[in-house]
């Protein structure tokens, strides 16, 4: 999914400027890095909106076409209203086409309710992450990371490392193989004990010999 989104140089800054951008439907933002002196810019609200509103728009590769010039970046920190559905201040980051760079995507996890230890046995799946961070060029940022649950069985877990990751991406690992997600036993929902009847002349005493 391509976002493009349309901006303009904003020449006031402070306080009083941003809450005037505001009451006329404007976001204060800002564009910085791969060199460049940091941008003062300013958005359309409901646009820029629509997009936070959207997974694939805080993990993908976006373009600001700036007064007719095209800038590719990434989403890095955003503000919203407490509890107004407002955006406050928007802040992007410029990517290199030809540098690496690090980002945080989301996990899809796919085929859970087939999982034989969900289907076949009652368990439940146990997600340990939600995002997984990566590294790629610009060009290979993919918008999410698909998990396929389909040979799961109850006490089997995938770790990052058993991940299928887009070509030219990789995972960034700092704590070692995490585990993603794991397959449990629903609690009392195990196996039930078997209690075993003793079969005739089993297990009682002796007669005495007469």
């Amino acid at each position: 999914m391509q976002f493009v989104l349309n901006a303009q140089k904003r020449a006031l800054q402070g306080s009083s400027a941003s809450r005037r951008l505001r009451r006329a439907g404007k976001v204060p933002g800002i564009i910085y890095g791969a060199g460049q002196p940091p941008e003062v810019i300013e958005l359309d609200h409901n646009q820029l909106y629509l997009g936070l509103r959207k997974e694939a728009f805080h993990s993908s590769v976006l373009t600001i076409d700036l007064e007719g010039k095209q800038e590719q970046v990434l989403l890095r920190a955003f503000q919203v209203h407490a509890y107004k559905p407002l955006a406050l201040h928007i802040d992007f980051q410029r990517v290199d086409a030809q540098k690496k760079l690090h980002q945080k995507v989301p996990l899809h996890f796919l085929n859970q309710d087939i999982a034989p230890g969900v289907k076949l046995h009652g368990g439940q799946i146990a997600h340990v992450l939600s995002e997984l961070e990566i590294a790629c060029l610009p060009a290979s940022l993919p918008a999410f990371i698909e998990v396929d649950l389909q040979d799961l069985q109850i006490g089997d877990s995938l770790h990052i490392s058993q991940l299928k990751l887009p070509q030219g991406v990789e995972a960034i690992v700092h704590h070692g193989d995490q585990p993603v997600v794991s397959c449990i036993a629903k609690k009392g929902g195990g196996a039930e004990e078997e209690t075993e009847t003793p079969a005739a002349g089993e297990g009682a005493a002796p007669e005495a010999a007469v």
